[in-house]
């Protein structure tokens, strides 16, 4: 159980939590407990970690004010610095590790606290993970009350509020919640609220971790928050009625409820003219459908279903696979692992030293593996047209969930041919149905159908037409003129 003093405490619980505090930073070498007198007969001790505080802000803020008063209570000398009242000793030992000071008033017989946090991190840069031609350039960064500043410019409205929580016992962990109030369905808000309430963890790193407490299936392959680093995609969010989770030292914000469509989306999508943005939004799905089942198809047709390949193409089939020790499964799989590990490598490396590794991994590899034995000519094109297009799908978390649904269809075509694929799409399908995102069904506005939505599903239509916003989400105010009166 918490003690908490307030402002009862007396002389003696001064005391003894000074020794209590001292003793907490003990063996910190950048711990700093320090008296100061404040006029002939009171004194101060400032209790803080130097790392973890601006030490300029710290003169000008405390030292010098304590140094020119004579006796005054803390409140009545620190009147440029917002002091607030510690009332329990756990209160004290977290403000301390978060940068602020802590400072004993013996006149009032006050625990108080001032934040002179020294704020770390870069600058705002453009995002690396979702590159556009148009649009803003600038991204989120690790301190959260910058991203916080960012979606307040975005959207300069009293009703975009903030609820802040604390997860992680050891990694104390800062984690916002943000929606329109009066606009975002107060279901969404309360069921967040509560999940990310009940996360029972000590250390959270990334904003993936915590999305892997709350979301609501945590044996599926897809991802049902949308993660990105790109603030005009969470003020659109939440213009639309979702909610926006940002986590302190994370550069990626969560966005949910999301559909399966969202993950195909990309934030040009909105900057562009509406033929161009529907086109382009087509490819994405096209590329998709043909990453997911080209090699796979490859496979069912050399294993299986020959008859079906006309003459000429089945000539230069047979002449690619004669020398081949391997059947098309291990000659398939084969390629696709050996294509993942280029890929992860290629993350991992330098930037300059990943394209060496691109050029030696496609072209080298591929080359030597064709005149090995290991590969034919014909996969090896496949393979790479299958790369490319998965490239095309704007959100990483879903590339890597398409590797792993990939060769799920390819055993299911080595053992079962066509069937096998056919059978694979729709069991993928009937998962898809039964996922769902902070509650709301993962194939909206499809399955539940709601016609309207339709507008900016497969395609972007005009913006002009877009007068309301997505049924699935539940919003308060459904229509967007209504919101600008």
């Amino acid at each position: 159980m918490v003690e908490q003093y307030g402002p009862q405490m007396n002389n003696h619980h001064m005391s003894k939590w000074l020794d209590e505090l001292k003793e907490k930073l003990n063996h910190m070498d950048d711990a700093e407990v320090v008296e100061h007198r404040m006029g002939p007969s009171a004194s101060v001790h400032l209790l803080y970690i130097k790392t973890l505080i601006n030490q300029e802000r710290l003169n000008e803020a405390i030292i010098q004010p304590l140094q020119q008063s004579a006796g005054n209570s803390l409140s009545s000398c620190l009147t440029n610095s917002k002091l607030s009242e510690v009332i329990s000793i756990e209160d004290a030992e977290q403000k301390i590790m978060q940068g602020f000071i802590l400072l004993n008033d013996s006149v009032n017989n006050q625990w108080l606290s001032v934040q002179l946090e020294n704020p770390l991190g870069r600058a705002v840069e453009p995002s690396e993970t979702e590159t556009v031609i148009y649009g803003a350039k600038d991204s989120f960064s690790e301190q959260i009350d910058k991203n916080i500043t960012m979606l307040r410019r975005r959207l300069p409205i009293t009703t975009l509020k903030t609820e802040s929580f604390t997860i992680g016992s050891l990694s104390k962990t800062k984690v916002v919640l943000m929606y329109i109030d009066g606009l975002t369905n107060p279901e969404f808000v309360s069921l967040a609220r509560d999940k990310i309430n009940s996360v029972n963890f000590d250390q959270f790193l990334d904003s993936s971790q915590l999305a892997a407490f709350i979301e609501d299936h945590n044996h599926t392959v897809f991802p049902q928050f949308l993660q990105t680093d790109r603030p005009d995609a969470c003020a659109y969010a939440l213009g639309e009625g979702k909610l926006t989770i940002l986590v302190s030292n994370s550069p990626f914000a969560l966005v949910c409820p999301i559909t399966l469509f969202h993950l195909f989306q990309s934030p040009e999508d909105y900057f562009l003219r509406w033929p161009i943005a529907s086109f382009l939004r087509l490819i994405r799905y096209g590329s998709f459908i043909v990453s997911l089942t080209m090699i796979p198809f490859y496979v069912a047709l050399t294993t299986f279903h020959y008859q079906m390949v006309p003459l000429p193409i089945l000539f230069v089939l047979l002449e690619s696979r004669s020398k081949l020790p391997f059947t098309p499964f291990v000659e398939g799989l084969f390629m696709i692992v050996t294509l993942e590990i280029i890929k992860e490598a290629s993350l991992r490396m330098p930037t300059k030293t990943s394209q060496t590794l691109g050029v030696i991994g496609g072209i080298v590899i591929g080359q030597a593996a064709v005149e090995a034995g290991f590969a034919s000519k014909v996969l090896i094109v496949l393979m790479g047209i299958s790369a490319i297009a998965f490239f095309l799908v704007p959100n990483y978390q879903m590339t890597k969930s398409m590797v792993l649904l990939q060769v799920v269809l390819l055993i299911l075509a080595s053992f079962l041919g066509l069937p096998g694929i056919v059978i694979g799409l729709i069991g993928i399908l009937a998962h898809l149905h039964g996922l769902t995102s902070l509650g709301q069904p993962f194939l909206a506005p499809i399955s539940p159908f709601h016609g309207k939505d339709w507008i900016d599903l497969f395609i972007r239509g005009p913006l002009i037409w877009m007068k309301t916003r997505p049924k699935y989400l539940k919003p308060l105010r459904k229509s967007r003129k209504e919101m600008k009166k």
